[in-house]
């Protein structure tokens, strides 16, 4: 499907005119606000996902890695709450700057992948098998991650696995938490080509702001107009009662 475009007389550069006006938020007393709708990122299901992630690392590396002269455990602690961390900043400042939200969640992904290599050469160096599908354990293991997004769900099941078991979980959250933020980062680059940025969102919340004192001024107009014939009418009602002259 194509591009519908308009010149700049200036410039005679093409622009794209397939943007649709930004959706405007209002606050309680009616005025525009620029701001874009708050993202709950708490209640985003990969969001939840690096959390456990962050939690069941943490618990991996007290059990299984040396806890001096090796740096692997603070990267992948770090790795691991720096993709947790990223997508709760770029969902906050998403509010008024897609860029920087992009940003940090691209942030956020490059973290996960390199927790995911983390894992993955941990069970290169041991000699473990990294399970894929078309597996028994692998099925199991994905089905249960994909069922379920909270820590609470998973500490019962990580106080009885080995260090196979729990990289290999970690993997599948680290596969499951990137493809979501592919598919979310995705959602906002559509929204920012369509709506445009902070710059847009300016522009239309003082449109809608003008809009709505056009709209008061309008009802405002109709009550006074409205007021004043039912005054004449009940001066009309005084003065056949002969109560007026």
């Amino acid at each position: 499907m194509g591009i519908n475009t308009r010149k700049n007389e200036n410039s005679q550069v093409c622009y794209p005119t397939n943007r649709k006006l930004p959706n405007i938020q209002h606050y309680a007393d009616g005025t525009a606000s620029m701001m874009r709708k708050a993202v709950v990122y708490t209640e985003l299901r990969f969001y939840k996902r690096s959390d456990v992630l962050y939690q069941l690392t943490q618990v991996f590396c007290q059990r299984y890695l040396p806890r001096y002269g090796d740096r692997t455990v603070d990267q992948m602690v770090q790795a691991a709450r720096s993709t947790k961390q990223n997508i709760a900043e770029g969902s906050t400042d998403g509010r008024t700057s897609t860029a920087t939200e992009l940003k940090l969640l691209g942030i956020a992904r490059g973290s996960d992948q390199e927790l995911l290599e983390d894992y993955q050469d941990y069970l290169k160096r041991k000699g473990m098998t990294e399970w894929f599908g078309h597996n028994e354990r692998f099925d199991r293991l994905h089905r249960f991650c994909q069922e379920h997004t909270l820590w609470d769900d998973y500490r019962p099941l990580t106080e009885r696995m080995n260090d196979e078991e729990l990289a290999n979980m970690a993997i599948c959250l680290c596969h499951q938490v990137d493809k979501a933020m592919v598919k979310y980062i995705e959602r906002k680059e559509r929204e920012f080509t369509t709506e445009g940025g902070i710059r847009e969102r300016m522009t239309a919340a003082r449109l809608g702001q003008r809009e709505t004192q056009r709209q008061i001024i309008e009802r405002q107009t109709a009550e006074i107009a409205t007021l004043r014939q039912e005054n004449a009418r009940l001066k009309e009602i005084l003065k056949e009662t002969g109560i007026t002259g």
